[in-house]
């Protein structure tokens, strides 16, 4: 059950010389959805991780127009961003809001909702790194459950499930939603050259490891959101309205121990059987939740 196409443009539209760390998923993630979206695309990202990634001013890594905007408007930036092309009939540029977990959990959730409820013409794009990276690793709605970070210290793990954005984008019955991660480039850029054919809003879901705020080796980020998948921890999917989800990759089952002794910021996790049990249980109840969905 895999959606591969195995021609990922050969198109560098990103530059090298970005100020991304070594084995940062946001800056592979953002070199993948340029080669999928092309060069006719402009890019509205607020305060994240990319407004330093990108690099200082005059200069840019993107290699297309990037705006740069508050914390809270990415959507409603794009949003103007699209009626401005429109008016000067522009109907050919994708607009791309790109948002860290933060911007789009949490700060931006209500500019995206109600760009979503109006159906704006704009592609948003959450890459997920699952906290705050850019501030020194703080807890966000994204962070899952059990996790430490500087706000959720090891006598206070995160103790509250990741929140289900795709769920919550589902139900504002956009013409297209969609799971991907970095570790699956194949089915990252086939739905974002989906995406791109579509009119309306469309959400993709990114998940994109960082090596420092995950506490991982820079080389083992693949490896770790492979993981992610094989877990169940962090599913593929697409989703259009009337039809039922469908499960892009599914890998063999690999043990969730697996993906957490792998990370740092789950080693007081791995050391509450209490705590475990519950992840687990979470895990599993989203998963079964997914495939009912998907045979609807």
């Amino acid at each position: 059950m895999q959606n591969v196409n195995f021609s990922i443009p050969s198109d560098e539209v990103m530059a090298a010389g970005h100020l991304g760390c070594a084995g940062c998923g946001a800056a592979l993630a953002m070199r993948l959805a340029l080669k999928a979206l092309g060069r006719r695309t402009i890019l509205v990202v607020p305060a994240c991780c990319w407004s330093v990634i990108d690099g200082p001013a005059p200069y840019s890594a993107a290699g297309v127009p990037l705006m740069h905007t508050p914390f809270a408007s990415a959507a409603a930036a794009a949003s103007g961003v699209r009626a401005a092309l429109d008016f000067k009939g522009d109907t050919e540029t994708t607009v791309c809001a790109w948002a860290g977990d933060g911007g789009t959990f949490d700060i931006g959730i209500q500019a995206l909702s109600a760009a979503a409820e109006r159906n704006e013409n704009i592609l948003y794009i959450c890459y997920d790194n699952e906290a705050y990276m850019n501030t020194g690793v703080q807890r966000s709605s994204a962070t899952p459950l059990g996790a430490w970070t500087t706000t959720t210290p090891r006598a206070h793990l995160k103790d509250r499930p990741k929140k289900d954005l795709a769920q919550i984008m589902v139900a504002h019955e956009v013409p297209y939603v969609a799971t991907a991660t970095v570790a699956y480039p194949d089915d990252l850029v086939a739905k974002l050259q989906r995406a791109a054919q579509i009119r309306g809003t469309r959400f993709v879901h990114l998940l994109a490891p960082c090596p420092p705020g995950w506490k991982i080796p820079s080389e083992d980020a693949m490896k770790v959101a492979r993981l992610a998948v094989a877990t169940r921890v962090f599913p593929l999917v697409e989703v259009e309205p009337g039809r039922p989800w469908r499960l892009t990759v599914v890998p063999p089952e690999a043990d969730l121990e697996e993906y957490l002794r792998a990370q740092g910021r789950f080693r007081a996790l791995l050391d509450d059987p209490a705590a475990l049990a519950r992840v687990r249980a979470a895990i599993g109840e989203r998963w079964q939740r997914i495939t009912r969905l998907a045979h609807d």
